[in-house]
């Protein structure tokens, strides 16, 4: 979507009615209220909200019937992508199988400080670093930064990573992952991102950050993932449980 990096009045209208879309506000097969009504909504002229609804239909978020008005796509919102919080290692290969991968970026460099920590490599080290974006039924959810030791890298090809998950080549090369460490957080899509997810510049994505490290303790892949949140769900389960301090609320098989 061809807006400015600053929210212009065309991206508020396009985000606000997308999200209400997205939450079931305006439901499948029924219609915006009118392009009058919209420009009264939010302050705009009429050829602002036309320019909003025509960024919608390209999406495939709506349909614009002449003479009709405009209304909700039939099936706008498919069931997103769930990953267990617990055991979201377990499903990455899973989700691997099911999805497809485009590969952006594939290459050899030095590493970032921040992944030079995270992995507990030496200053100067090199990484092997690429870029995929996930897609599932042709759709594009994450966008991937991948940074692995160079030798780990070196263990498998550029053509190796765009067919198959990391974590199925990690293993291939031998290497056992034992644990990892994951923050999730929120991010604002920058213009490149954005095009590769097909969002508006400055949409609201989920954000993960994770380092897995194998058996021996020894950092092997740092990843940066942005997700669509129509099409990506963090889950967890939680369980009342017994403490000193009382009962308490624990994620279910945490520690189990």
């Amino acid at each position: 979507m061809a807006l400015g990096i600053e929210p212009s009045k065309t991206q508020r209208i396009y985000l606000g009615l997308r999200d209400r879309i997205a939450r079931g506000e305006l439901p499948p097969g029924g219609p915006l209220p009118g392009e009058h009504m919209l420009a009264l909504e939010y302050g705009v002229s009429r050829i602002t909200v036309r320019r909003a609804l025509a960024e919608l239909a390209r999406e495939g978020l709506v349909d614009r019937r002449q003479g009709a008005g405009t209304f909700v796509a039939g099936n706008v919102r498919p069931e997103p992508i769930a990953a267990d919080v617990v055991d979201m290692l377990a499903g990455i290969k899973a989700m691997g199988l099911e999805t497809s991968v485009r590969l952006l970026q594939f290459g050899y460099r030095r590493a970032p400080r921040h992944v030079a920590e995270a992995l507990g490599l030496d200053e100067g080290d090199r990484v092997q670093h690429s870029i995929r974006v996930r897609l599932i039924d042709g759709k594009p959810f994450s966008h991937l930064t991948t940074c692995v030791p160079e030798s780990v890298g070196r263990s498998y090809t550029e053509e190796d990573l765009a067919s198959r998950p990391l974590l199925s080549l990690l293993e291939r090369s031998g290497i056992a992952v034992e644990r990892a460490t994951q923050e999730l957080s929120a991010a604002l899509a920058t213009p490149d991102v954005a095009d590769h997810l097909d969002v508006a510049v400055g949409s609201p994505l989920i954000a993960l950050t994770r380092t897995v490290f194998d058996a021996e303790d020894r950092g092997v892949e740092h990843l940066t993932a942005l997700y669509r949140p129509d099409r990506y769900a963090v889950r967890m389960n939680l369980v009342r449980m017994k403490g000193w301090r009382g009962r308490r609320w624990a994620m279910e098989g945490n520690g189990r």
